[in-house]
């Protein structure tokens, strides 16, 4: 099963997320939480320092930086380049936009408390993909699925869920896609697929081995790999023709499979609104099939 776990695999270098800033509140950490496993052992250091700061980090010094993660000043201003900032006033800025989390007051219902955590997850999430999807893959992964002969979508566990989601918008846009339930079955039609078909793979941690078969099986054959995880780096991103990052929160235990679902989904909408503009027509008439049948079907 598809495992939800606050922190990201390392693994060889994938695209990462969009440089320069975003003012979204939670994007700052969400952007770095999704490029953790690109850094070297002293840069982690400083980014957790980044990251437990939060919007106090705007009284602290580079060398206070330093000090805190028991590295040198110049490791400081290295981390924040590899970051996608210029130096550390450039992130001190950033992180000065981060309103500090206000402490929720006290919840005597159960039930309420879980509403709330689970809408604070969620939004956090959602927050977080601005500062992470790189709308430069959406783009390339949007033309790939328009020119793809054959799609095949693939997810385990939590993200086989957004994975049928994925099939059913791909399918009312007119694309021929298969998403087969079986991971032997998902391997055998992904090793099938010529090279303009496109596999989809969907996996929250990157790390998940079947699914991470299956983009092999698909790249093997020649066809592009069109990844949607919530790392910059792991397994699956090393297969991939196209990463879509949406997450890298750091977030509850059992709040981070919906909390990074949620992100996803909102990954998938923004891949569908552009690919219906680059195929009006074809989509205007599928949607309207799809209408149709759908109304059929209620009361």
């Amino acid at each position: 099963m598809e495992q939800n776990s606050a922190s990201g695999p390392s693994g060889p270098s994938g695209p990462s997320g969009p440089s320069g800033p975003s003012g979204s509140t939670g994007s700052l950490s969400a952007r770095i939480r999704a490029r953790l496993s690109e850094l070297r052992e002293t840069e982690a250091r400083v980014a957790q320092v980044v990251l437990d700061q939060g919007a106090a980090l705007v009284h602290l010094s580079v060398s206070d930086v330093a000090a805190l993660a028991g590295t040198a000043s110049s490791t400081v201003v290295r981390t924040c380049q590899r970051l996608g900032f210029r130096g550390f006033q450039e992130l001190k800025l950033e992180a000065a936009r981060q309103a500090p989390e206000p402490t929720p007051p006290p919840v005597d219902d159960p039930a309420a408390h879980a509403l709330a955590a689970t809408l604070h997850a969620s939004r956090d999430a959602l927050d977080g993909v601005a500062a992470t999807l790189d709308t430069g893959a959406l783009t390339a992964a949007a033309e790939a699925l328009h020119t793809a002969s054959r799609v095949v979508v693939v997810g385990a566990g939590l993200s086989g869920a957004v994975a049928l989601d994925v099939a059913y918008r791909l399918r009312a846009l007119g694309c021929q896609v298969d998403a087969p339930p079986d991971p032997l079955t998902a391997q055998l039609a992904a090793a099938q697929l010529p090279p303009d078909g496109v596999c989809f793979a969907i996996s929250h941690t990157g790390a998940t081995r079947t699914t991470v078969d299956t983009a092999r099986r698909a790249r093997g054959a020649g066809a592009t790999v069109v990844t949607l995880t919530s790392y910059a780096r792991s397994p699956l991103s090393e297969t991939s023709s196209q990463v879509l990052v949406a997450g890298g929160q750091d977030l509850v235990f059992g709040l981070e499979t919906s909390a990074s679902r949620i992100a996803h989904l909102a990954a998938v909408d923004a891949l569908t609104h552009l690919l219906m503009s680059l195929r009006p027509e074809i989509a205007r008439r599928h949607l309207d099939l799809s209408a149709d049948i759908t109304a059929d079907h209620a009361y």
